[in-house]
């Protein structure tokens, strides 16, 4: 979360923590998610499941919390999701659009609409900052979009899914990927 709002990217309120307390003050001070740090897969019901974010309140933080870390974050009052795919020099976006009241967009794969997008032109520099930060070439960047426009980052997966998107949203992301394969460009050598 630092080294993306060190790029320029908008991020919310976020704490990790295996307090409880520091977690209820946290969820007392704005209407918060909570996201599990790491998920393993899994199936309910022969279908794909997952611990999706989701809203959490003061009181329903417990003494559990003390087990491990957890991670925290001021709800954004999102409009969508947008996955932006970044590619060498090149981003991919889609809008992501789940049924009104789904928090995470993953729970609800059978619902989704997707939708090509301009990723906006200030967001292209910091997100070039950010994946230079670590060296990478790649990443699957997420964000929460708000009604006004704002793209507020929520993470970036350094091995992301991709091939989906570009299925729904019609996105050339595979012929990018292997072109920076075949050409060795990279911004890092």
């Amino acid at each position: 979360m630092s080294a993306a709002l060190r790029a320029g990217l908008t991020v919310p309120a976020t704490l990790i923590t295996n307090d409880p307390m520091e977690a209820k003050a946290f969820c007392a001070a704005q209407p918060t998610i909570y996201k599990p740090l790491h998920a393993g897969a899994y199936e309910a019901e022969g279908e794909p499941a997952g611990i999706w974010a989701a809203p959490v309140e003061a009181g329903g933080v417990d003494g559990a919390v003390s087990h491990s870390a957890h991670l925290f974050q001021a709800q954004v009052p999102k409009a969508a999701d947008v996955r932006a795919v970044v590619v060498g020099e090149q981003v991919f976006s889609a809008r992501i659009t789940a049924p009104p009241g789904v928090v995470d967009w993953r729970a609800e794969y059978r619902s989704l609409t997707y939708e090509p997008v301009v990723c906006p032109e200030e967001m292209h520099g910091a997100l070039a900052r950010f994946l230079t930060a670590f060296g990478l070439d790649f990443g699957a960047f997420d964000f929460a979009v708000t009604a006004d426009g704002g793209w507020w980052f929520l993470e970036c997966n350094p091995n992301g899914q991709w091939a989906w998107l570009e299925d729904a949203a019609g996105l050339p992301i595979t012929t990018a990927i292997a072109d920076l394969l075949e050409n060795g460009a990279s911004q890092h050598e």
